[in-house]
């Protein structure tokens, strides 16, 4: 059994002190520990030497120092975690992470309750932040308090549960908008957007790294190799004339300057020469231009999805070639926008006419007929019995 005590000091006077603090001893595996409990509180002090004593008892490892990690020391656990698997998302971890510290870095994770995180998600609504930019701060909260409890340097980890988001994307382009766009933009730059309205795919992690060697012109193809993408999968398109017509444009282009320069350009899109890691300024400036102030790179990944659902492609097809691994994202992005609506309403309206058209004419004179399709017998008043010796067999036209 372990025991809570106050230690003994000798104060400068010479006299014989008890400390405020309780402290607590204990066994573990057979070794004396000794620990302070960091409290004034005896209950306190208590409850953590139970705490202790259970956790020896089961053979389970004991932080001493449980109660005094810190959500900082959390923070930089998830940084390892981050690096250790190669995430490309730690710039975006960052950024949440330079809004949850200043809140939340300084506590004992071990002191943070449910209610602390409505009142960070409060302070955030406030802010102006939307749902969706605190729903991936609280991910990384959470995640932080994931790997503290898997390394058993915390105990347990307050409730948090994520906001409703209205994540439904709209931004897309028509073809006059693109080509407005497009207009504005500066020569290094068209190649880019043409790329990305047509197979959707991202500018900044997938188009501006491509080189030469992804581009098969014999086979048609574009290729992004596995542990590229986003979602680590390998990608395949297959050239459009449009496309085919673009990379064409842009091999002669780098052919001609590799010659001029006297050097190897081994990337598809460039300056110069020069890879591009972002033309989100030359963008900005085309868009205001073109009288579309505000549109989004992004807003050509909805365009592609939106283009293969209006062209018939099979989704498991799209899905493929735009790179979203689950429906449930590419369901976010594959928009019904008005002009499909109408297009849906004018093919119903056709059918409507069609079937009106039929049965306005139906049973033919002197005839009590009954159409057959199928084997299933329908008269104008719904299904019937067949009549004796009359029966249709109709084609789906």
């Amino acid at each position: 059994m372990g025991s809570i005590y106050r230690p003994k000091y000798r104060a400068a006077d010479g006299s014989l002190r008890e400390a405020a603090v309780w402290w607590l001893k204990y066994r573990v595996h057979g070794r004396v520990v000794r620990e302070s409990s960091g409290t004034t509180s005896y209950e306190e002090a208590k409850r953590l030497l139970k705490l202790r004593e259970g956790r020896a008892a089961e053979g389970r490892p004991v932080a001493p120092h449980a109660d005094r990690v810190t959500v900082a020391e959390l923070a930089e656990d998830l940084r390892n975690d981050y690096r250790a698997n190669g995430r490309r998302s730690l710039e975006r971890l960052e950024h949440s992470l330079g809004h949850l510290l200043p809140f939340f870095g300084s506590r004992r994770a071990s002191q943070v309750t449910s209610a602390d995180v409505r009142a960070y998600v409060a302070q955030r609504q406030r802010e102006g932040a939307a749902n969706a930019t605190i729903n991936r701060e609280l991910a990384a909260l959470k995640r932080m308090f994931t790997l503290g409890l898997d390394a058993e340097k915390i105990h347990r980890r307050p409730k948090i549960v994520p906001l409703k988001e209205q994540n439904v994307r709209r931004g897309f382009f028509e073809r006059e908008q693109f080509e407005a766009v497009r207009a504005h933009l500066p020569d290094y730059a068209r190649p880019i957007v043409t790329f990305a309205y047509i197979t959707g795919w991202r500018v900044r992690s997938e188009i501006l790294p491509l080189q030469w060697h992804q581009v098969d012109f014999a086979a048609g193809t574009v290729r992004l190799e596995p542990g590229t993408t986003k979602n680590d999968e390998g990608r395949v398109f297959v050239m459009t004339p449009e496309l085919r017509a673009c990379l064409e444009a842009q091999r002669e282009a780098t052919t001609a300057l590799e010659q001029r320069l006297g050097v190897v350009i081994p990337w598809v899109f460039h300056r110069n020469g020069r890879p591009l890691k972002s033309i989100q300024r030359a963008w900005r400036t085309a868009c205001r231009r073109a009288g579309l102030p505000g549109r989004l790179l992004h807003d050509f990944r909805r365009t592609a999805v939106r283009n293969l659902e209006r062209a018939g492609v099979p989704r498991a097809v799209a899905m493929k070639m735009v790179g979203h691994k689950t429906e449930a994202i590419y369901r976010r992005y594959a928009i019904v926008d008005e002009a499909m609506l109408r297009e849906a309403a004018e093919k119903l309206a056709v059918a409507q006419a069609a079937r009106a058209k039929f049965w306005a004419t139906w049973p033919p004179d002197g005839e009590d007929g009954v159409l057959e399709v199928v084997g299933t017998v329908v008269g104008r008043e719904g299904i019937e019995p067949p009549t004796p010796g009359f029966s249709v067999l109709c084609s789906t036209d």
